[in-house]
């Protein structure tokens, strides 16, 4: 027997792969299908099923070109509707793969369709059992993906503490809790770092997992603080649901390089973005004029699926040299399958052909400190809100205008006055400036090193939120 968690930073996204006596099976695995295709090859092992523990909402799946590459079966669990064939696996029941069995166990809540898959081994043990996003390390899905008009998040999250007490809690203390995901991942809220655990350490760790926990309490728990999902999420459990666009289409289109002049026809078009992946520190000092920072070293394709509402736009993109496609593979992953081709020659080749550029303005946390604070001037904060309540600049006119709702809280912004805008570290920050430009503001200014380098300063005071119950 052969376990390999095939772990994507990016997305904070665990896959799986599976292989007894020649035969192999594939847990929730991501758009591009080479990577497991190769595994089974390099093993001399057929797929025999692909695996999805429910719908997913944070990245779209390739499931349907991997069952058509390798011949595989694709197994959802109970309540799963599709425009694809598939197996619609039954609570309990078991799939044989070589001398070792995966028995798919429903557990609904974070979606009705949610399912675990429980491993057993020759000598009849269970080792393992793959969670989804039902019991992740630290924390356990959200509740609130899948609500409908006949099913709030209250109910699902009773039906998630009643398949976690039934079906999950009842296994041997000593089993490893493979999850969906990890640190990270806006599919819950308090997730570890760690990629697995012992369902033993898990119940003494795990908030969701109190023995003396009621289901009122869970529910509470579970609910509280929640924040509306990213724009994308119901769109890519809609593309995970149909027949998309294959993706070695996907990369045939899109990874096509680009003359200036023809990236210029392309890039006037209706609707059609331009998209810098290139670092902060270097986008900055100049880009092609409207062009959207995204940079391909940070959560690249989370804050694009967050920002970019439509995922049809046409999309060209800039790119320091080889990276073209693994950013149209990234993109992809979250639903983003309209890529035009780059510019041959990155922005270097544009600058050099004396094309029009745009800056945006970045200073040090050390000259904004002895230059301008605690001058009458805009901060923007643009952090999470709960980042801002744990701590944040003390100024007279500091606002927190969180990046994830920067297409409508733009708007009560001013075009032409100076913003000096932070994140945590520098690269939301970048984003929203970028955003604010293309949109005809005059001048953001970015705060290098985002709210770290800030606290670095000694004369910047700072304000923390004082829970009441601490007062």
């Amino acid at each position: 027997m052969y376990v390999e968690q095939i772990f994507t930073e990016c997305l904070a996204e665990m896959a799986y792969y599976i292989e007894s006596n020649g035969e192999a099976v594939i847990i929730d695995p991501l758009r591009e299908t080479t990577p497991y295709l190769e595994l089974a090859k390099s093993r001399d092992a057929k797929i025999k099923y692909v695996f999805l523990t429910h719908f997913h909402a944070d990245f779209v799946s390739g499931h349907v070109d991997l069952a058509r590459k390798s011949g595989a079966t694709i197994v959802f669990g109970p309540n799963a509707k599709t425009e694809f064939e598939f197996h619609s696996g039954k609570d309990n029941e078991v799939f044989n793969v070589g001398d070792i069995t995966l028995k798919l166990l429903h557990t609904p809540g974070h979606t009705m369709e949610s399912s675990s898959y429980l491993l057993t081994d020759e000598k009849g043990n269970t080792p393992f059992v793959f969670t989804g996003d039902c019991l992740f390390i630290g924390d356990v899905g959200r509740p609130d993906l899948a609500v409908k008009s006949h099913l709030t998040e209250t109910d699902l999250a009773g039906h998630l503490f009643d398949s976690l007490r039934k079906k999950i809690m009842p296994l041997p203390n000593d089993i490893t809790i493979y999850p969906g995901h990890g640190a990270g991942s806006s599919c819950g809220k308090n997730m570890s770092s760690d990629t697995f655990d012992t369902l033993g350490n898990q119940k003494e760790k795990n908030y969701a997992l109190r023995a003396d926990m009621t289901k009122e309490e869970f529910i509470k728990e579970v609910t509280d603080g929640l924040t509306a999902p990213p724009q994308y999420f119901p769109k890519n459990v809609g593309m995970n649901k149909g027949v998309n666009k294959d993706f070695d289409s996907i990369l045939s289109d899109g990874n096509k390089p680009l003359s200036i002049s023809k990236f210029e026809t392309l890039a006037a078009a209706p609707k059609t973005l331009i998209i810098d992946v290139r670092d902060e520190s270097i986008f900055t000092k100049g880009f092609i004029k409207g062009s959207l920072f995204f940079g391909i070293d940070g959560t690249f394709a989370s804050w694009v699926g967050t920002i970019i509402e439509d995922i049809t736009t046409p999309i060209v993109l800039v790119c320091p040299k080889g990276r073209e496609q693994e950013t149209i593979t990234r993109l992809s992953r979250v639903g983003y399958d309209n890529v035009k081709g780059f510019l041959d020659g990155g922005y270097k080749t544009w600058a050099d052909a004396g094309k029009e550029i745009d800056l945006i303005e970045s200073i040090s946390a050390k000259y904004f400190s002895e230059n301008y604070y605690p001058k009458d001037i805009n901060v923007l904060d643009v952090r999470k809100n709960t980042e801002f309540n744990s701590e944040h600049i003390t100024h007279n006119n500091v606002s927190n205008l969180a990046l994830a709702d920067v297409m409508i809280n733009n708007t009560s912004l001013n075009k032409t006055e100076d913003y000096y805008i932070h994140c945590k570290g520098g690269y939301r920050s970048v984003i929203y400036s970028s955003i604010l430009k293309q949109k005809g503001f005059k001048n953001p200014i970015n705060i290098e090193g985002g709210l770290d380098a800030i606290k670095e300063q000694k004369n910047i005071k700072l304000t923390a939120f004082v829970c009441p119950s601490e007062l």
